[in-house]
């Protein structure tokens, strides 16, 4: 058997995670081999071997709340080394750029704040997150941020799991009735439901960023969610696949097994029976600059720069935090939640328009070829911001933007598809996320960054023309009872034209033909009709070529486009 383990697995065999701790400080940061870099990972440290003299440390909050006073101080350590400062998707942080010969003291000067770098990477319970307004928000049936702590205590520093799981594991619990951002994208979420007159949680499982999470059908008390949670860890300990790293996550437990038998694996370590489902609590609602929380005093959403903060910046938000006894709260947004104020008005004030798009780290991650916050600029943002429009941003497949969790998803490629250009994105529409419905629906495997605003303009135009007051509801009573090769044609067609011609709401799910008689009642003139045949494959490759090949120099945008250097 140990010669089918994977190869982080055959590491883990010959010395554990907490093993390779105890000789922390004699690591030589400028000559790593491949297991070092592995075990690294739990401490929070990352480094790859063609960026051999450069590391980021990612930094765990748990439930997304942080003091002034360490916002401060990892302000003060991000100048003092000349680091770059960004917010993750699960209510972390994140330092880039930091030096080999400086790896330790910025890990021992983190770790001796409120917070920790334990446990932030690696194969491990990642940092458990909840909603920015847990607990004081106008929705809010049960604080989860006392259970959040008890989970979190259970699993950081033990060494039966530090960097010892199968895989990662992402936990999201939300007590509120309504949610700034959706938690289907987790391993494990804990949602609010109701049973017999009394809130707890209904448990789904097996979610990740390209997938929605399952409901288990198991209701939780409040006082049983953190021996699920440690029964869950148990039992993917002992039954997690540690073969191949492609299906090593719960989904493909669940893929595999069945979802029964993942339960009987938990059920023996939790001792007891578990009830059946409650009735989900979880309705939509949009969320404004400013929100009067259940006391009367209000929360405010400071909208960074697709994630991204300077050092003056935080020093601003926490020196008028600890001035007016505000909390500060990390959101899954990306962005920054001051809690308590009197009125709905502060001084602070952002430029960027954010607070609706989550953006990954981009060209700060080896696995991206695009500076994604960047190519951002691509985008309508106005618009989207107007609308509330929940946009995903991922640099490579992986979905650390949750693209496949948003209204409009987009991962940035590099392609030659269209002639002299090598920049673009794939489009994803259609996800029903905010109740765990179903992920997006690929639109285009490729469009490139020039002609990125057009195509999500027009998208946007048929939701404003539709008459329905969100684009999740737009998509599901339209877009969805659509084919996807149909919608990505319809949608070249209508850009050739400048027609902008409506899809109408359907009951029901469209036959091929009556897609056809659509396209010929609006677009008989074109000429993608010759490349039709059993599908509208051929005929959306021909038309998107014709539409966006670029020859020469890009006509659309002066100067040139500068492109990314990659390191």
């Amino acid at each position: 058997m140990e010669n089918k383990l994977n190869k982080r697995e055959r590491y883990k065999a010959q010395l554990r995670p907490i093993d390779y701790y105890k000789d922390f400080e004699n690591i030589d940061f400028e000559s790593l081999n491949e297991g070092d870099r592995y075990y690294l990972q739990d401490f929070g440290i990352f480094n790859t071997s063609f960026l051999e003299d450069e590391f980021t440390i990612r930094i765990r909050v748990a439930g997304g709340r942080i003091s002034a006073d360490d916002f401060q101080k990892i302000a003060d350590i991000t100048q003092k080394y000349n680091l770059t400062i960004i917010l993750t998707a699960r209510g972390g942080l994140q330092l880039h750029g930091v030096c080999a010969e400086d790896v330790l003291e910025i890990h021992q000067s983190i770790n001796a704040l409120g917070v920790t770098t334990w446990q932030s990477f690696g194969d491990n319970v990642r940092n458990i997150v909840t909603d920015a307004y847990d607990g004081c928000g106008a929705f809010s049936e049960i604080e989860t941020y006392p259970l959040i702590m008890q989970m979190n205590e259970h699993i950081i520093k033990n060494p039966r799991y530090v960097g010892m799981l199968p895989r990662r594991v992402s936990v999201g619990i939300s007590g509120n009735r309504a949610n700034v951002t959706s938690f289907f994208a987790n391993d494990l979420y804990f949602a609010l439901a109701q049973k017999d007159g009394a809130f707890g949680f209904n448990v789904y499982m097996g979610g990740k960023n390209t997938e929605v999470a399952q409901n288990a059908d198991i209701f939780l008390k409040e006082d049983e969610v953190v021996s699920f949670f440690k029964a869950l860890v148990e039992a993917f300990y002992l039954h997690g696949s540690r073969f191949s790293r492609a299906k090593t996550r719960i989904f493909h437990m669940i893929e595999e097994f069945g979802m029964e038998t993942l339960k009987a694996h938990i059920q023996s370590e939790y001792k007891k029976e578990f009830e059946s489902a409650g009735e989900l609590v979880l309705q939509k609602a949009k969320f404004t600059e400013f929100h009067q929380l259940k006391d009367g005093t209000f929360g405010f959403c400071y909208q960074t720069d697709f994630s991204r903060l300077t050092t003056s910046e935080i020093k601003e938000i926490a020196s008028y935090a600890t001035q007016n006894g505000l909390e500060i709260r990390f959101g899954m947004d990306q962005n920054i939640y001051l809690i308590g104020l009197k009125e709905p008005s502060i001084p602070l004030k952002s430029k960027a328009l954010s607070d609706t798009i989550v953006a990954c780290a981009g060209n700060l991650c080896p696995y991206a070829v695009w500076s994604i916050k960047d190519e951002t600029s691509y985008l309508p943002l106005a618009k989207i911001n107007e609308h509330r429009i929940q946009i995903g941003f991922s640099g490579c497949a992986k979905g650390c933007g949750r693209h496949r969790h948003t209204d409009i998803g987009l991962i940035g490629l590099k392609t030659n598809n269209f002639g002299d250009t090598d920049g673009g994105a794939r489009i994803f529409i259609g996800a029903q996320h905010s109740t765990g419905g179903i992920a997006a629906r690929q639109l285009f495997s490729m469009v490139p960054f020039v002609y990125l605003e057009s195509v999500v303009s027009l998208l946007i135009e048929f939701f404003e023309k539709s008459g329905y007051s969100d684009f999740e509801e737009f998509a599901a009573k339209v877009l969805n009872n659509y084919s996807e090769e149909f919608v990505s044609l319809w949608v070249l067609a209508n850009l050739e034209t400048s027609k902008k011609a409506e899809l109408a709401p359907r009951d029901s799910e469209t036959t091929f033909e009556e897609e056809k008689e659509l396209l010929r009642e609006e677009f008989a003139e074109l000429d993608f009709w010759e490349h039709m045949d059993e599908s509208f494959f051929n005929a959306v490759s021909y038309l998107s070529k014709k539409l966006w090949t670029i020859e020469g120099e890009d006509p659309h945008y002066k100067p040139k486009i500068e492109r990314t250097n990659f390191r």
